[in-house]
Parts: structure tokens; C-alpha cells; sequence
């Protein structure tokens, strides 16, 4: 399935020199990402004299917890890093990592899903570290259930038996938050009856219309739902999947045998995108001019049919804490492996071996 390109390459904001003509865009030492310069400081266009040589594609969903990757391609860090990069927008995971083993894009962020782990057991992709994660103290995903559903008893957990649930692909993040509130909730998430409907969009719509009962989503996406009284929240996925790895930055394997370097230099300008979307969105504690700078990148790829007033809020409000350094929580990763192998949804056996290289980063 071949990516369609949206968006060029040259997102440059405001030039700002950080004390000498040459900034290094990050470093990796001793196989684990350092962010470089400090988020708030390092807001700018970074130079490097090492000339953006290296073609390299990158996968996002249009969605606020991809904004690391847009800011990092914005601030120049991969350009700093020699990457001339190029960002491809995806509406579901399981194609981006179908991307990732074809060789139509070289990193992807997002979810673990059955797919990506089929085709790491064939030895076409791997996990590099971690992104998006649910944290104490930061908003975090919730489960919705439909005007319609809420009304008939959908009010917890529990009402989730016997009622019809959204996800994009079997296999799918989705599927194992379902899997994980059934648990909770004491029954056997073959109670559950799935819906796919193969893209975000098409899960929000069925919500809406109530062809669906339950859905689970990222902040940035539910409170918009929740504030136009189209859903109800019934649960925090932080309090039945504490520490949950939503999300994980992968690569092909092809990648990681022939082009290392690029790799490394990959996560070190993601870091330090990393570094200026916490410090704007979740810390909020760069200046005023230079959060609306970034908003302003941000909305080219997310919310981009709103006018940028009326998305700035969407964009800012209800963001999710993402990993440090790319940082992966490994213990997550591997109980999403074990539901992917209990429920048959992958090549029997799959194994960490085969779908984490955690050289690269560090893990919690």
C-alpha cells in the first residue's frame, strides 16, 4: 500500500541564533538519545554545517500526538541532523507500518498494532523507542460511549458487554484498550462486539450517529466530542492501563542493518522534538509568541480544515505526556505482545526479540 505525501519539507519558523552560527541538532551517546539544547531555548530553526543530504520519510496521523515529528521537521532539527526529511500522513496505523516494510517511508510513530507485529516477526520492521504514553498529573485517553448507548445503561465498564465497539483493524490499539476495560470490568472481552471501520474519521462518524456504542480516543479527539454533547466519557484509560505505551517509534529492519547512523540521527532530531512540544504544550512553559509559533505548524497537519483560531484550542488543549528522549516502556510493549499472541491476532510465538531493538534509546 503506497503512502500519499502531504506537505513539503521546508517548515522553517522565525531564525534565531543560539549563541554561534552552527547548533548541533542533538546528540546520541552511548546508544541513548540526549535532546540537545533545552526545549524553551531552542525554539528557532537550527543550523548545522553538515548539509540536509539524507532523503528520509516520516509517517504521522493528523493528530496532536504526532506534533514532535512536525516540530522537529519545523525547528530544522532533522535538517540539523543531515536528514532531508519528508512527512506522510496516514489515517490509520496499520498502513503505516505496511509503509515501513515496503520501503515507502523510513520511520513511523504510532500504535502497536497486530499488523506491525506480523511484520516484525518476518523480520521487516522494529521498535525503536517509545512516544506517546499515559501519565499521572497529564489528561489521557477516555472511553466514550454514545449519546444513544449512555442513555440505554452505557455508563461504565461494566455496560460494555454485549455492546458494539469502534476500532480500524483487528488487532488495532483499540481492540486491546476493549480487551483491557473488559478485564477490569470482570468478563471476557469476546463479549465485546467490534466494529472496523479501517480509519479514525469513519470511528468518529459511527460514534456520532450512534452506529457504534464505544470508542476510545486521545484527549485532543474526545473532549471536542465530549464538549459538543455527541459522547460521554465513562473512563480514564490511565486507570485500568497504568503507564500505558500508546504509542512507539519504529523502522525497517533494513534500516537498522544498513543505515544505523541515519537512525541515530533520526531519533536525535525526534528528541528534540520531543523537547519543544512538552515544553509548549504539556509544561506550557516557553513564551506566548513562541506556543502560537508552533500551534501555527502544528495545524498545517492537524485540524487543518478549522481555521487556525478556532484550532488552536483543539490543538493545545488535552495533550498527552510523550516519552523523553523517545524513551520506551518496554513492560507495556510486551503486554501488548502477550494480548496479540493470547487472542491469535499474530504469527504464534511473536516474540520481543523479533520486534524490539532497544539499542537505541532508553527504557523504563
Amino acid at each position: 500500500m503506497r503512502a500519499t505525501a502531504t506537505g513539503g519539507s521546508n517548515m522553517a519558523l522565525t531564525r534565531r541564533q543560539l549563541g554561534a552560527n552552527v547548533v548541533a541538532g542533538g546528540v546520541v551517546a552511548g546508544g541513548v538519545v540526549a535532546g540537545g539544547v533545552a526545549a524553551g531555548a531552542a525554539f528557532g530553526i537550527v543550523r548545522n554545517a553538515r548539509a540536509a543530504s539524507e532523503p528520509v520519510k516520516i509517517g504521522i496521523l493528523p493528530l496532536v500526538s504526532h506534533a514532535p515529528t512536525i516540530i522537529a521537521q519545523a525547528q530544522g532539527y532533522f535538517a540539523a541532523q543531515g536528514l532531508a526529511a519528508r512527512l506522510v500522513t496516514f489515517q490509520a496505523a496499520e498502513p503505516m507500518a505496511v509503509g515501513i516494510a515496503s520501503g515507502d517511508i523510513d520511520f513511523g510513530v504510532t500504535a502497536i498494532t497486530g499488523g506491525l507485529v506480523s511484520l516484525a516477526d518476518k523480520g521487516a520492521v522494529k521498535v525503536i523507542g517509545g512516544s506517546l504514553a499515559e501519565a499521572k498529573g497529564v489528561e489521557g485517553q477516555k472511553v466514550l460511549a454514545s449519546n444513544a448507548a449512555y442513555a440505554k445503561g452505557l455508563t461504565s465498564l461494566a455496560g460494555l458487554k454485549g455492546r458494539s465497539y469502534a476500532v480500524t483493524t483487528a488487532g488495532s490499539s483499540f481492540e486491546y484498550v476493549a480487551y483491557k476495560a473488559a478485564q477490569k470490568a470482570g468478563f471476557p472481552a469476546s463479549e465485546i462486539v467490534f466494529r472496523p471501520l479501517q480509519t479514525i474519521p469513519a470511528c468518529i462518524a459511527a460514534l456520532k450517529t450512534g452506529q457504534v456504542d464505544a470508542w476510545d480516543m486521545l484527549p485532543s479527539v474526545t473532549d471536542p466530542l465530549l464538549k459538543a454533547k455527541v459522547a460521554h466519557a465513562i473512563a480514564a484509560v490511565r486507570d485500568f492501563i497504568p503507564g500505558y505505551q500508546v504509542t512507539a517509534v519504529f523502522t525497517s529492519t533494513a534500516n537498522i542493518n544498513k543505515r544505523k547512523e541515519v537512525v541515530q540521527r533520526f531519533l536525535a532530531g525526534f528528541a528534540r522534538g520531543i523537547d519543544d512540544y512538552d515544553a509548549a504544550l504539556v509544561a506550557k512553559t516557553m513564551a506566548p509568541k513562541q506556543i502560537d509559533a508552533i500551534v501555527a505548524e502544528i495545524h498545517k497537519y492537524v485540524f487543518s480544515a478549522m481555521p487556525l483560531d478556532k484550532a488552536r484550542a483543539h490543538i493545545t488543549h488535552g495533550v498527552m505526556r510523550v516519552n523523553a528522549g523517545a524513551a520506551l516502556n518496554v513492560a507495556s510493549v510486551a503486554d501488548q505482545l502477550q494480548w496479540l499472541n493470547a487472542n491469535k491476532l499474530v504469527p504464534a510465538g511473536s516474540t520481543m526479540q523479533r520486534l524490539v531493538d532497544t539499542s537505541f534509546v532508553k527504557t523504563i
